[in-house]
């Protein structure tokens, strides 16, 4: 186990994941679940000819509402490590059938686990900046602990804190709560969340 976790580290520290996609709607970049991938399959095959990536999810329905699972798995001869990312179908989508919302909710829960396994940061960092900036914060990792949380524990906690941002007392969203604890490590409302960034 300790080669594959030493693989895994190398991986997290050479892996240079670019956001390759542009919304033209509300003007940023990102990256897909296939920018990290193009990016990484070079590197796993330097690393060790033997490691492997997997990918898979699974539907999920949590009280009324459905959810995709997915599983990054990362593997060789020497052992493997696995994480999971969540992401919720949207009971509606303009211009998409049913089909498209599950296919696009797999998308990004896959993206999510892969994010969790290769410690990539999808908050604010230097490329969304278009490299302007002259001196940057350090990314702030997603917390592994809080990605990996079912959907039941991740609204079990927003319950039990009554909904409010942990810096002004706001009442905020779940996914507003779910987002800032994973990236930000504490529930927070978007205007603090702003000021956390901006620091």
């Amino acid at each position: 186990m300790t080669k594959i976790l030493e693989q895994l580290a190398q991986i997290q520290q050479e892996l240079k994941a670019p956001k390759g996609q542009f919304n033209s709607f509300a003007n940023f970049n990102y990256r897909s679940c296939e920018d990290i991938l193009n990016e990484l399959k070079p590197l796993l095959n330097k690393i060790d000819k033997s490691l492997v990536i997997l990918i898979d999810d699974e539907v999920k329905k949590v009280g009324e509402r459905i959810y995709v699972k997915a599983t990054a798995l990362l593997m060789s001869k020497e052992g493997k490590f696995k994480t999971h990312g969540w992401a919720r179908e949207s009971e509606e989508k303009k211009g998409m059938d049913s089909s498209q919302i599950t296919g696009a909710t797999s998308s990004y829960a896959r993206k999510y686990a892969l994010n969790g396994l290769l410690a990539i940061d999808d908050a604010k960092d230097a490329d969304t900046m278009d490299n302007k900036k002259t001196a940057t914060k350090p990314a702030i990792a997603p917390n592994p602990n809080y990605a990996s949380k079912s959907p039941e524990e991740k609204s079990n906690e927003y319950n039990k804190d009554g909904g409010k941002c942990s810096k002004c007392s706001k009442a905020i969203s779940e996914a507003e709560r779910s987002y800032s604890t994973n990236i930000l490590g504490s529930a927070m409302c978007r205007d603090c969340q702003k000021l956390n960034k901006s620091k």
